[in-house]
């Protein structure tokens, strides 16, 4: 009884603490909605103030955004106005103007009018005078044509024949005045032409011989030299080509050979191994191949230094070598790199006188020889080897015709090939140029004095210019100045044909006239 009471009571108390935890929990649950009722309240009421404030802030943007679009209209419409009224004004302005020019037009209209009445009475007035003249233009020719005995037609005919052959007449006069003007000017340019050349190039002369002389120490040096039984002078004369000439000269050798190259290697040899002191067959080898190297240097750093100082460019360095060669050659015993040097000179400034290439004058200028640096080894004329080794090396084709016509064996083909030949003889022709012996020199002047003096009428005569001129004084009394013109025709043909002789011989006749009279 008393387990069962427990058990009511507990049941009871159970029942009691969920009523008492539920009623807990909802007066938790009320207080929570009521404040979660007053927190969305709030929210709700400043949502609202803030949709308001946005509200008013959006209708006050609108209304600025109003305004502003008001005052542009407002400020275009102006601008328009006052773009219309502009308008307005040029096209009053306009109208304006017009109307100006209209009665102006009105009033040129009606001058026109007047003058083309003018012109109608002029016109009028000038048809019958123009009647008139034809009239009496018939009447003359009539009276005229009865007066001369012929036609009018006649007439015209002869005044245009006595025209015409007066005419020719003047014309032929022209043309001879012309001619003989044209022939001094061109005399004069020409001459003044080629002095401006030759004081602008003013080269030296440079001599070379066959024969090459070395100093030696002592007289010691030459039993050296020779070496025992000659086996030193053989190796030396073996190995170089040259002959080496031990006389009673004393302390000097004599190399003599044509090639200049050799010569000149025998040279350096020579004197190297005089400066060692050591002589015998394979030191001799080893200064001879030195030798040769040394040359070859010596050979393109001539030929380079050349082609710089004449300002030629592109030049292919194997022919800039053989430039170089021509250093050591000589022709009639004149320097052929010297000579080329001064015909590329006289060429270029010619050819800049005349408005030509002056830097393709100078290239084959100093091309113009090249084939005497190979001569020795090659056969064939210089001027063969030269178009064949320009040929070669792909040389411009005015260089190569220059180099073929320069002696006249083709036709040249450009101004600067007839200036270059002209540039060799005039470097070939100066006096002092090519060695000549004294006796050839004296003999060549006597013998040009000798053939002006064998013709009747001649006073004396004078050779002068080295022979490069022959005045001769005739006497005034026997020779006639027609007769002075055929004379120096006959002595030059003379002296062409009985003298050799570089170059040309000038001829002149003098022929004086003297009146003397005394006043006492």
């Amino acid at each position: 009884m008393s387990g069962l009471l427990l058990l009511a009571v507990a049941v009871l108390m159970l029942i009691i603490g969920g009523l008492s935890g539920f009623l807990i929990r909802k007066n938790a649950y009320e207080n929570s909605l009521k404040q979660a009722g007053q927190s969305a309240e709030e929210i709700i009421n400043s949502a609202q103030k803030t949709a308001a404030n946005a509200k008013r802030e959006a209708l006050l943007e609108a209304r600025d955004e109003s305004h502003k679009y008001r005052q542009k209209q407002e400020d275009e419409l102006r601008d328009r106005r006052k773009e219309l009224q502009r308008q307005e004004n040029r096209m009053l302005q306009r109208e304006e103007s017009l109307d100006r020019k209209d009665n102006s037009l009105d009033q040129r209209e009606h001058s026109l009018e007047k003058r083309e009445q003018k012109i109608d009475v002029t016109e009028h007035k000038l048809d019958s005078q123009q009647k008139e003249v034809v009239t009496n233009l018939n009447l003359q020719h009539q009276k005229l044509e009865e007066i001369a005995g012929m036609t009018h037609d006649q007439a015209r005919n002869y005044l245009l024949e006595q025209l015409d052959a007066k005419l020719v007449q003047e014309k032929a006069h022209l043309i001879r005045i012309s001619e003989e003007s044209a022939q001094q000017d061109a005399a004069k340019k020409a001459k003044d032409i080629i002095v401006t050349a030759i004081q602008q190039s003013a080269a030296d002369t440079v001599s070379e011989t066959t024969v090459t002389t070395v100093s030696l120490p002592n007289e010691e040096m030459k039993g050296r030299i020779i070496g025992r039984e000659g086996r030193n002078i053989r190796t030396i004369e073996s190995l170089t080509g040259i002959d080496v000439i031990i006389d009673d000269t004393p302390q000097a050798v004599a190399l003599s050979g044509f090639d200049p190259i050799r010569r000149e290697i025998a040279r350096l040899t020579l004197e190297k191994l005089i400066s060692d002191g050591r002589i015998h067959p394979a030191r001799i080898e080893e200064t001879v191949d030195k030798s040769r190297k040394e040359m070859d240097t010596r050979i393109r750093e001539i030929g380079e230094q050349t082609i710089y100082d004449l300002g030629i460019h592109n030049i292919n360095p194997d022919l800039i070598k053989i430039i170089g060669r021509l250093n050591f050659r000589s022709s009639y015993g004149q320097n052929v790199l010297s000579h080329s040097v001064e015909v590329a000179k006289l060429a270029g400034t010619m050819a800049a006188e005349l408005g030509e290439d002056e830097t393709l004058a100078k290239r084959a200028g100093l091309l113009h020889d090249i084939g005497k640096a190979l001569d020795h080894e090659i056969e064939g004329s210089h001027v063969e080897i030269g178009v064949d080794i320009t040929t070669k090396y792909k040389e411009p084709k005015l260089v190569i015709n220059t180099i073929a016509s320069h002696h006249g064996d083709v036709e040249p083909q450009s101004t600067i090939a007839v200036l270059v030949a002209a540039a060799d003889a005039i470097s070939a022709a100066r006096p002092g140029a090519r060695s000549e012996s004294m006796e050839n020199y004296i003999h060549r002047l006597e013998k040009l004095e000798e053939i002006a003096n064998s013709y009747d009428g001649v006073d004396h005569s004078y050779a002068i210019q080295a022979g490069r001129e022959i005045r001769i004084m005739v006497k005034p009394d026997k020779i006639s100045d027609n007769q002075s013109t055929v004379l120096s025709r006959k002595i030059r043909n003379r002296i062409e044909k009985e003298l050799e002789y570089p170059g040309h011989v000038k001829v002149t006749v003098i022929r004086e006239t003297r009146k003397i009279a005394y006043a006492k």
